[in-house]
């Protein structure tokens, strides 16, 4: 299993995101005035960052699974590869995320707030860069030799 202090950026960063969408989503349905704008542009930047962490989650675990034995519950749900406290806070990141989004969207529906359940790729793939980089996986066993047709 790999070191949970290892990769403490990715999740320090799952966290000031969920920190992020929770503050201004909050504000802007307590004052929706002058607090719709920020909260509109903390929800989009979230999601075009986790697309970005996502795309690049996926690139990694390809490149490593050519040594190791990746698999896509191992990088994106974290099962197997990842130390429970990374997990936990990855994923409770991810769940604060949805619940923000979904409890405030709701309470002002057909605004901008909406925009928020875009935001939970943040949580998404932030989760599947560390379980590419840092996840920890076995060496991939050699294929066997494959055995040639005769020809007749």
């Amino acid at each position: 299993m790999a070191d949970p202090a290892i990769g403490r950026g990715i999740v320090l960063a799952s966290l000031a995101g969920t920190v992020a969408l929770l503050v201004t989503a909050v504000a802007a349905d307590l004052a929706p005035h002058p607090f719709d704008v920020p909260a509109l542009v903390v929800a989009l930047l979230m999601f075009v960052g986790g697309t970005v962490a996502f795309v690049w989650a996926y690139v990694v675990a390809i490149g490593r699974s050519r040594t190791d034995e990746v698999t896509l519950l191992g990088v994106f749900g974290l099962v197997d590869s990842t130390p429970g406290p990374v997990k936990l806070r990855l994923f409770g990141s991810l769940a604060a995320e949805v619940v923000t989004a979904l409890a405030t969207a709701s309470v002002r529906l057909y605004s901008t707030l909406s925009f928020g359940v875009l935001a939970v790729m943040w949580g998404l793939g932030l989760a599947g860069a560390w379980g590419a980089r840092y996840g920890a996986f076995p060496p991939r066993r050699p294929e066997p030799p494959r055995r040639r047709r005769k020809s007749d």
